[in-house]
């Protein structure tokens, strides 16, 4: 961080107001550690703290998207350890790395302690911010009034808040207030996540969200690019179960990296990247000609006999379905064409490899696992990808069942008041302009649950900033995110933050998106430090956990709860009083009935008031009993009954109830926003950049990959994949981090590592410790080269999570303004996958790699 020595805020004393870290920081002792020795120069003279005093206090862990539920050791005011909870029927008392690593977020020595302004009016790249500590209320004041500025301009939809890690208190202060105010421009994380993962599943079972998987009772797990065992949805539970399922179950991994979890599989297909939906179907055309479905859940012919034969059509009325719909229509349109060596020309894959995996999946059947990622498709054409590889789940029965996958389990949380009676008329005006990200235009139709415009286009908002269409951003309010660093083309963020006149980060760590803030706001740590409430679902079983104040590092205050009523409080003072009459009125006690005083009993309400359900001694919403929130705080946990296997079935939640092979709900939606436009349905297509016409739009089909570069520029495809050490983006400032980069296979010690093949290394003259630069149609960066057999050849694949230019001394070159290797982001282009709106992160882009 050698930046920091010549700032106004100086490097020393930046680490000074961190707190006391002394030679705990100094030698990069752990957390453990550190907090030994903060015990020991707290308790100078008063003896040391008697080991086993301390108390289990539980929490949730939000270091990827499992979410599970912890238990953090406190003793003498500092968490100490992190534990699965004891009563989790998910994980137990297990869990992966990210737990022990939540400890380095929160004794980081270059952790954010305090409020901070800006003082060099020039931002960006190479700038020092100059940031100076200010006090909370000139923090809050100064905030509030940019905010009151918009309003008395008539523009207070100029003001826009982004939200990436969150809590489910988050809404007040990203939405409901910004509503308030009279801003319809709430802008969240979930189009750079995963929304195309939802799509297959939504439009053809009604499941807008993710899944569980029973892996207990599974024989067959298919994975199209996801690493359950190292980074993706209940890694806690996959590592835990994954040795045992071994024993029963059979293992084919789709990915074009050698991942951890194809190293403990009994198939790898390393396919062309961006032809996932042609294997996919390759192996239902396979199933169906060997009539290997799962009659029970499908259907039959009505005379016994297999009518599927490859390349010929079938009469519908052959064919008698029990819960699908839509199968013969399914494969008379697109399937009776797509057998095995038509996808072999095009995955690259052997023949008789899909023909094996096809019967395998077959045999195992309905006990089968269908797990989408990322890599299959968060592509321009992923919405139909995902459909392709959602249909093998109800092909094979395994949808809704033991042992395949379903939905997440009903929690049902109470739900927090939006705040709409406390809207004058200018907030109303404002909420009712079209909102920065575009969503529901014509090219951006974004169905989340079948409504044209309900998703939402995270990566847009820079561009329409920069062309200032539909208008500008004036203030910016960005909670647990770092949009500069996480976005595709985030070279483009960089630009349009420069663009946006007054803006406000809160954060754990100074990072690229703070290079730009005006105001910076220390945010309280997750796990530790703030009231909240999080749920999830594994094992059958869905969870709501409590998250709560235990310890506090510095002057932090609680982003989803004090941070809001600070906030109130400062407009509250300027003469604008809807924001806390909100959070006064409608926010009380649901035991007492007593109104919040301050932010801190603000959060508390709040997580009282979502958790009543299963707390409170009349309701009757099964799953864990409790008898007060006293003792719902103690176990920190409700849970419910086992999922009902087979209980939607018929009842899915489509527009016909049944698992949609032929999406009537799809049709409606399109039409819908066909209609919306008053145009039709190939008309969107087009402009939305997908191939199909007619009919095809509505069925699990083959969209050709669309490549960004030519062959000729870029002739390798870039694939980039989560690297098992990430915590949400946030755990990097640690030794750790830099020094265990290799658990994850053919990464490199304290390097940023692009990997290629040994084919392409002796091709191209490069060996492993080589300084390489990378190129795509987006931007280019600099890393190291690590030849290793676990990629297929014409690939590079890369760990996202370097490359940052400011977070902290282990991640930045130079802070502020060198990156230690690059960020995969600079490389991916902004690009969309319009039905769902979710952002192209795969697929095929071209890069180039050369000796730097």
């Amino acid at each position: 961080m050698q930046g920091f020595n010549e700032h106004k805020l100086s490097r020393r004393a930046f680490l000074a107001g961190t707190g006391a870290l002394g030679l705990a920081t100094l030698f990069q002792l752990n957390p453990i550690t550190q907090g030994l020795v903060r015990a020991g120069l707290a308790h100078a003279g008063e003896g040391i703290p008697v080991p086993g005093s301390g108390k289990w206090v539980p929490t949730v862990c939000q270091g990827c998207t499992t979410w599970c539920m912890k238990e953090a050791y406190v003793q003498d005011g500092r968490v100490f350890h992190v534990r699965g909870n004891q009563h989790s029927k998910i994980t137990g008392k297990s869990g992966c790395v990210r737990q022990s690593m939540a400890l380095t977020e929160l004794y980081d020595p270059d952790r954010v302690r305090y409020p901070m302004k800006r003082t060099n009016p020039r931002k960006g790249r190479g700038e020092d911010p100059g940031f100076v500590r200010i006090s909370w209320e000139e923090a809050m004041d100064t905030f509030a009034e940019k905010l009151l500025e918009l309003r008395r301009k008539g523009e207070p939809y100029k003001y826009m808040t982004t939200r990436g890690r969150y809590g489910f208190m988050s809404g007040v202060m990203l939405a409901n207030i910004t509503r308030i105010i009279g801003s319809p421009n709430a802008i969240t994380h979930s189009a750079i996540c995963a929304e195309a993962d939802k799509f297959g599943p939504y439009f053809m079972e009604g499941n807008w969200g993710y899944r569980q998987y029973d892996i207990k009772n599974s024989r067959y797990q298919l994975s199209f690019g996801a690493d359950p065992i190292a980074a993706n949805r209940q890694v806690s539970f996959a590592t835990r179960e994954w040795g045992n399922m071994l024993e029963h179950a059979k293992v084919a991994i789709v990915d074009p990296r050698f991942s951890s979890s194809a190293q403990k599989a009994d198939e790898w297909l390393p396919l062309k990247p961006g032809t996932d939906s042609a294997l996919a179907l390759a192996l239902a055309h396979v199933i169906l000609t060997e009539g290997l479905w799962y009659k029970p859940f499908v259907g039959d012919f009505a005379n016994g006999e297999n009518g599927f034969v490859s390349g010929q059509s079938v009469s519908e009325e052959d064919f008698e379905e029990r819960y699908t719909h839509g199968v013969v229509q399914w494969w008379n349109l697109e399937l009776k064409d797509r057998n095995p060596e038509w996808a072999a020309e095009i995955t690259d894959l052997p023949v008789e490899q899909i023909v094996r995996v096809a019967r395998d999946l077959g045999t195992a059947a309905p006990n089968v696992g269908i797990w989408l990622s990322r890599g299959m498709h968060m592509n321009t054409r992923g919405a139909y990808s995902s459909m392709c590889g959602h249909a093998l789940a109800g092909l094979l029965g395994a949808a809704e069942n033991d042992g395949g996958s379903m939905r997440f389990s009903a929690r049902p949380m109470a739900s927090l008041p939006d705040g709409a009676a406390y809207r004058d008329d200018l907030a109303k005006a404002g909420i009712a302009m079209e909102m920065i990200d575009r969503r529901g235009r014509l090219e951006f139709p974004a169905l989340a649950r079948g409504v044209s415009g309900a998703g939402v286009i995270s990566a847009q908002p820079a561009n329409s900033i920069l062309e200032e269409d539909p208008y500008g951003i004036e203030v910016l309010y960005a909670s647990w995110n770092n949009f500069v660093y996480a976005q595709p083309h985030a070279q483009e963020w960089e630009e349009a933050m420069k663009k946006v006149p007054f803006q406000v980060h809160s954060t754990l760590n100074l990072a690229e998106q703070s290079m730009f803030a005006d105001i910076i706001l220390p945010a309280s740590h997750s796990m530790f430090e703030r009231w909240n409430v999080v749920a999830n679902s594994g094992n059958g079983y869905g969870v709501v956990g409590i998250q709560q104040p235990m310890v506090k590092v510095g002057d932090v205050r609680q982003d989803e709860s004090e941070i809001p009523w600070l906030l109130a409080e400062a407009l509250d003072r300027k003469g604008f009083s809807a924001p806390l009459e909100y959070l006064k009125n409608e926010f009380v006690d649901p035991e007492t009935g007593a109104q919040p005083t301050n932010g801190d009993e603000l959060g508390l309400y709040m997580a009282k008031m979502m958790t009543q359900p299963f707390w409170d001694a009349d309701s009757d919403v099964g799953g864990t009993k409790f008898n007060s929130w006293d003792e719902f705080r103690e176990v920190g946990m409700w849970t419910s009954d086992h999922y009902p296997f087979q209980s939607r079935w018929g009842n899915m939640g489509t527009k016909t109830g049944n698992f949609e092979f032929y999406s009537e709900t799809l049709k409606e939606a399109l039409q819908s926003h066909a209609d919306r436009h008053d145009t039709n349905i190939d008309n969107v297509l087009e402009t939305c950049n997908y191939e199909a016409r007619g009919e095809l739009a509505f069925i699990p089909h083959y969209e050709s990959p669309f490549r960004h570069g030519s062959d000729a520029e870029v002739p390798m495809l870039f694939v980039d994949h989560k690297h098992k050490l990430n915590r949400e983006g946030r755990g990097c400032n640690h030794y750790w981090y830099t020094a265990e980069r290799d658990t994850d296979a053919g990464d490199l010690k304290f390097r940023d590592a692009a990997k290629i093949n040994p084919v392409d290394a002796e091709r191209l003259g490069i060996e492993t410790g080589d300084t390489v630069r990378l190129t795509s149609v987006s931007g280019t960066i600099t890393c190291t080269a690590s030849v290793w057999e676990g990629v297929r050849p014409g690939c590079v694949v890369k760990a996202f999570g370097m490359g940052h230019w400011a977070y902290g001394r282990h991640v930045s070159e130079d802070f502020g303004r060198t990156a230690i290797g690059g960020n995969n982001n600079e490389l991916i282009p902004r690009d969309y996958d319009r039905l769902s709106g979710s952002s192209v992160f795969s697929g095929q882009i071209g890069v180039r790699i050369e000796k730097a």
